[in-house]
Formats: structure tokens, sequence, C-alpha cells
């Protein structure tokens, strides 16, 4: 039960901190003000959340804290497929519960806006896209965002990679992806993040859209999986058995 424990509160803290940053700390104070974290900040926010439970229970459960990546490390070879449901039920779950603890807290001061594009940092195409991205560019980004997300993971955690710095490799790669795709969908890369902010916001269109960020994130991390362990995974170095007859004959 422990690597399922660690991947709940990975994913709770995930959601907690990035989508808690976006919505109580992004625009505080109004735009312009120093205080307010910003694009930028949201976007680093996102990175360091999965950076410090990497190293906090990452040697535990192997710190998925994402359905995308767990789907993407089974066809990497690298996870056992039958922990595959075990981890998504426990990631969702902690997503689930950190939404409700997002709305809790961002409906403290009375001000909380569930009418926005983007209530509680949910993700959209379309009308709730932040820049109002259309269906296609959606699906396209979160493909090729978390494909590139997955050939990060796999590359930063191959067995000749520098040891010990595989969270910070991660970590900066998901702030990149933010950096980039904010715009279009909010940034997902991750099923269980955007359902665990969905289901609080009161929004059946936005929930209706939710297919969209399972389905290609889970494309976009199969097909880097696959893609890192047929044409990139260093083979495990055998050295030749010395012969022993010579030394039989000693």
């Amino acid at each position: 039960m422990k690597k399922y424990i660690a991947e709940f509160f990975g994913t709770f803290w995930l959601v907690l901190g990035g989508c808690g940053s976006a919505v109580l700390a992004a625009n505080f104070g109004g735009e312009g003000n120093p205080l307010g974290l910003g694009f930028l900040g949201v976007s680093f926010a996102f990175g360091l959340t999965v950076l410090t439970m990497a190293y906090a229970v990452g040697h535990i459960s192997g710190g998925h804290f994402n359905p995308a990546v767990s789907f993407g490390l089974f066809a990497g070879k690298r996870f056992s497929g039958s922990d595959l449901l075990p981890y998504i039920g426990a990631q969702v779950l902690g997503a689930i519960l950190a939404g409700g603890v997002l709305f809790i807290i961002a409906s403290g001061n009375g001000s909380l806006d569930l009418s926005g594009a983007n209530p509680l940092a949910t993700n959209g195409y379309g009308d709730y896209s932040p820049g109002g991205y259309g269906l296609l560019s959606a699906l396209i980004t979160e493909i090729v965002m978390t494909f590139m997300f997955l050939m990060i993971i796999m590359g930063a955690t191959d067995r000749l990679a520098p040891g010990g710095f595989g969270p910070i490799a991660i970590g900066l790669g998901l702030t990149l992806i933010h950096l980039i795709s904010i715009p279009v969908t909010n940034t997902s890369v991750n099923p269980a993040r955007s359902t665990g902010v969905a289901l609080f916001c009161g929004n059946g269109e936005i929930i209706a859209q939710l297919w969209l960020f399972w389905l290609a994130p889970i494309i976009g991390a199969v097909i880097a999986g696959w893609f890192y362990a047929t044409f990139l995974e260093t083979a495990v170095e055998t050295r030749p058995l010395e012969p022993i007859e010579p030394a039989l004959k000693k």
C-alpha cells in the first residue's frame, strides 16, 4: 500500500500546489501587482510540485503522480501492468481531494468566480481555452507536450543518466511545458489534474471536455514510452564470461 499512498499524496500536492497557485496567487492584488505570481509563477509552481514530491516519495512509488505517466512507463517497459489501475485510482483520488480542498479555500473570502473560462484552473478548448484555441490545436498540444514530458522522464531516469538529478530535469520540463501550453489548454498533460478540479467547477460543459484531457495525454505518453524503449533505451552491458577450460587444465 505504501506506493499507492505515495501516489495519492504526490498527486494531491501537484494539483493543490499547481492549480492553487493559479487560483489563489496568479493575479493576487490585481494585474500588475508584484505580489501576483502571474503566468511564469504558475508554470514554476507546477514544476516545483513534481520536483519536491519526486524527491519526497519518488523512491517509494516511482513518482508518477499522473495516469499518463503510468501508461507511458508501462509502454516503455518500466512499469508493471498489474499496478496500472491501482496507481491511476490513487492518482485520481488524490487529485479530487486536492480539488475539493482548493474549492473550500478559494471560497473563503466570497470572491470565487466559477463563471469564467477556467474556474479553479480547469482545462479546456474553444470557449474554455485561455487563448480561444479550438479542438485540433488542443489535441495536438496535449499529445505533443505529454510526448515530450515522457521523453524527459524516460531519459532522465535512464540507467546511464546522472544519478539523483532526474527530478530536477522532470520538474523543469513540466515548467517549460506550462510556459508553452497554458494559453492553449491551460495545460493538462495529466488526466488526474484535469479531473480533480473540473468536478468542482460547477460547469457541465467543462466536464464534458474531460475526454480530451484523458485521451490526448495518454496517446502522447504511450507513443513516447514505446519510442524511447524501442530506439533510445540503453542496452544492458554484459561482460563475456571468461573461458573455464584453461583454469581447469592448470
